[in-house]
């Protein structure tokens, strides 16, 4: 019987083929594949008949004709095949003397037919022809924990939770009826067991789109991208199958404490790509380099000499930090915060979150400084200082600090005066606390006025040589002996100011 199902086979081909050909199949039949056969057939009809090779597996055929849900074509040197004409439903169907596209998949003995389908198309599958690699389209039956259940034209199959999608899924029953493409990953005939993976199938997609889209990004071109992750130094953008990397610094010019308080998961985002690093392959983004600079025109905003308000972000032990508006900070100096004492931590005066009114002391937008000052926005006590404590005049005041080279007398608040260790006494001293001491109210004669470098000079010695002096303030208390000191005394009135270089008082 079997003898005679071969006999009615073989009188079908040579009703279909010309000797030559048959002699070929002949040989197929036994130990030949099907390029071989091809490539026999390449042989014997020449360059010009055969049928050339766009890509791997890939050939070129011409419609011969379309017989119900078969499309017949003619692939050159005497072979012809055919395809399901259900592999075009999503474009119309090819007409007779069209010039296809196709993939082979085996040969029919029985029909004398080579099986082909579209390049990249879904197959059919059975038992006899399903294989590792092969793509294939299910639709999915059930769902348990570990993954979706399929129907593969009446082939049961399994795929795992973790080949369903590039991401994680943990409601699985959205995916019930529908039909999904995939990849067969194991066979297990005896078994009757199939696993496949739709996963592999995307992210072959996803390669190849982020290998076009990296050919496609330069450097200072602003893309749209979704905020995939947030880490403590920044977020993870995906562009569109890449991610970049969005630092924490280049999301605000103005300071960003935490990544959340800018960007959020999932959020929409238009960046710019600051650098793209091929060898590493990483890519740097940046979200406040698509806004306007908020330093353009900083010297126009805020000119020197005018005055502005801001918010204490943070205090250091130089001085606070202010801003004038988002991405915009300034600086005032430790020096500059009061006239009224001497502080030694600006969260003395200030704290984070004030507001306060300062005046602008310097302005550089090309390095981002801008210098201010809060006790030059009010009154200046220096102004008329040498009409208010002229030259010669008497005045009261109370020692504040003593330093190696004399002794500081605060005659207003803001202002202070020196009197040196030479014009402390008329008798010998070693040092100022041999004379006076932190808090005493003195009296003393004014020698020198200079408001513009904000010193005036006193003496106490002057004062009490003068013959109309009748003694100290009556509320001046006593200064208490002091221990001597065994060092050399450093008098002077030059020298001990110019150990204060450009200090101001």
């Amino acid at each position: 019987m079997c003898a005679k199902k071969d006999e009615d086979n073989y009188f079908h081909l040579e009703q279909k083929l010309d000797d030559d050909l048959q002699a070929e199949l002949d040989a197929a039949l036994g130990d030949m594949s099907v390029e071989d056969i091809l490539a026999a057939e390449d042989g014997q009809a020449g360059a010009s008949a055969a049928a050339p090779a766009v890509g791997q597996g890939v050939r070129r055929g011409k419609v011969i004709a379309i017989q119900g849900d078969d499309v017949f074509v003619d692939m050159g040197g005497r072979s012809e095949g055919v395809l399901p004409a259900e592999q075009f439903s999503e474009e119309p169907l090819p007409v007779v003397g069209d010039t296809i596209e196709v993939v082979i998949d085996g040969y029919d003995a029985g029909e004398g037919l080579l099986r082909l389908s579209r390049q990249g198309a879904v197959l059919a599958a059975a038992w006899e022809t399903l294989e590792e690699g092969q793509i294939v389209e299910g639709r999915v039956t059930g769902h348990n924990k570990g993954g979706l259940e399929l129907d593969i034209q009446g082939i049961r199959a399994f795929m795992p939770v973790s080949q369903i999608e590039r991401f994680r899924v943990d409601d699985l029953s959205g995916y019930v009826d529908q039909k999904l493409r995939c990849c067969v990953s194991e066979v297990d005939r005896a078994e009757h067991n199939v696993i496949v993976s739709r996963r592999d199938l995307l992210d072959a997609e996803a390669a190849e789109a982020a290998k076009q889209l990296r050919a496609s990004l330069a450097e200072g071109r602003v893309v749209a991208g979704t905020v995939r992750s947030i880490m403590p130094y920044g977020a993870f953008v995906d562009l569109g199958g890449v991610d970049g990397l969005l630092h924490v610094s280049d999301m605000s010019y103005a300071r960003v404490e935490k990544c959340e308080d800018v960007v959020q998961e999932g959020q929409q985002v238009e960046v710019m790509i600051l650098k793209i690093d091929a060898e590493s392959d990483r890519i740097s983004l940046g979200l406040k380099q698509v806004t306007p600079d908020p330093w353009l025109g900083a010297e126009h905003k805020w000119p020197v000499d005018s005055l502005a308000t801001g918010r204490v972000t943070r205090l250091a032990d130089f001085g606070a930090f202010l801003e004038l508006e988002p991405g915009v900070e300034g600086l005032i100096p430790i020096s500059e915060i009061t006239f009224q004492r001497r502080i030694k931590h600006p969260g003395d005066i200030l704290a984070e979150g004030d507001t306060v009114r300062v005046r602008v002391l310097n302005v550089q937008p090309d390095q981002r400084r801008i210098s201010l000052s809060v006790k030059r926005a009010g009154d200046d006590p220096w102004t008329g200082a040498s009409g208010r404590w002229p030259v010669e005049s008497t005045v009261r005041g109370m020692v504040t600090r003593l330093a190696e080279f004399g002794a500081f007398v605060e005659l207003a608040p803001g202002v202070e005066g020196l009197i040196h260790v030479s014009e402390l006494s008329d008798g010998h001293i070693r040092s100022p606390s041999d004379a006076v001491r932190e808090g005493q109210t003195v009296d003393a004669r004014v020698l020198d006025v200079d408001e513009e470098r904000r010193r005036i000079s006193l003496s106490i010695k002057a004062l009490t040589a003068a013959p109309d002096y009748t003694g100290p303030a009556a509320d001046a208390p006593v200064a208490e002996d002091a221990p001597q000191r065994k060092r050399p005394l450093k008098g002077g009135l030059d020298s001990g100011f110019a150990g204060l270089g450009d200090l101001k008082l």
